[in-house]
């Protein structure tokens, strides 16, 4: 299947059956990415009485427990409520699944203090004007991040004045490979998801921050259409399943 569409005055056609998932599958065990030390998932059969849901114990059927937390064990898309005393769902933030989005590679810098992070001037001369979501792929790039053990670990972040750029030029969605924007521990100011989201001066509420995808190599950097799709739950933050698919101008 494909489409047309219009983007900075000119054509774009999408093929929907060339795609890239951004998502990290998620899996029962530690065989996943771990921040802030979130216990790992754990699906386990349901059991009702003398009912144990998994066909290898002898049921008819599969029911299984999920216990997850979105923000630590692998990708998973935000909104501000994850930042704010009012309860602020996902489900009702994130109302449009479909943008034109822009992949960026970068190198991160080490800042004065030892950390690394990625540098607001290498994002603002790569922007292309109009976008509605940026794509952030930290180099070097490896399938380490599917399983990578962030907890303690201090790893990469953005500074705020980088997300408070992405504010300005009005992307709504930032997706980075990245346990968090913010640094691991920070007292709590969550300066870059403040920043991202202006709040509490002017809260962009539409607007949501993806972590933890990861950008295969494959992906050259460039422009493409973007799929966000969410579980619809009424907390903070929600598994997700970013997938790019390309675009290509025809006129």
């Amino acid at each position: 299947m494909k489409a047309i569409i219009d983007w900075n005055d000119k054509k774009y056609e999408i093929n929907f059956s060339k795609l890239h998932d951004l998502s990290i599958p998620m899996q029962s065990g530690d065989a996943n990415p771990n921040a802030f030390h979130i216990p790992s998932p754990r699906f386990e059969p349901i059991k009702v009485g003398d009912f144990v849901g998994s066909v290898a114990q002898g049921s008819g059927a599969n029911c299984e427990n999920l216990m997850i937390n979105a923000h630590g064990n692998g990708t998973h898309t935000e909104c501000i409520g994850h930042i704010t005393k009012e309860r602020v769902s996902i489900n009702q933030s994130l109302k449009h699944f479909h943008y034109v989005a822009q992949v960026i590679s970068l190198e991160p810098i080490q800042l004065p203090n030892g950390d690394w992070a990625v540098p607001k001037d290498d994002v603002e001369n790569r922007l292309e004007p109009n976008i509605q979501a940026l794509i952030i792929r930290t180099l070097p790039n490896s399938s380490d991040k599917l399983t990578q053990f962030y907890s303690g670990n201090n790893p990469c972040y953005l500074l705020p004045e980088l997300t408070a750029l992405l504010a300005e030029k009005q992307i709504e969605h930032l997706l980075v490979d990245l346990p968090s924007v913010d640094r691991e521990e920070d007292a709590g100011a969550m300066a870059a998801h403040k920043a991202f989201w202006c709040y509490p001066e002017k809260p962009r509420i539409n607007a949501t921050i993806s972590e933890m995808v990861f950008v295969e190599n494959s992906i050259a950097d460039g422009i493409y259409f973007l799929n966000i799709q969410i579980a619809s739950l009424e907390t903070d933050a929600s598994p997700s399943k970013p997938v790019l698919y390309g675009m290509d101008c025809i006129g």
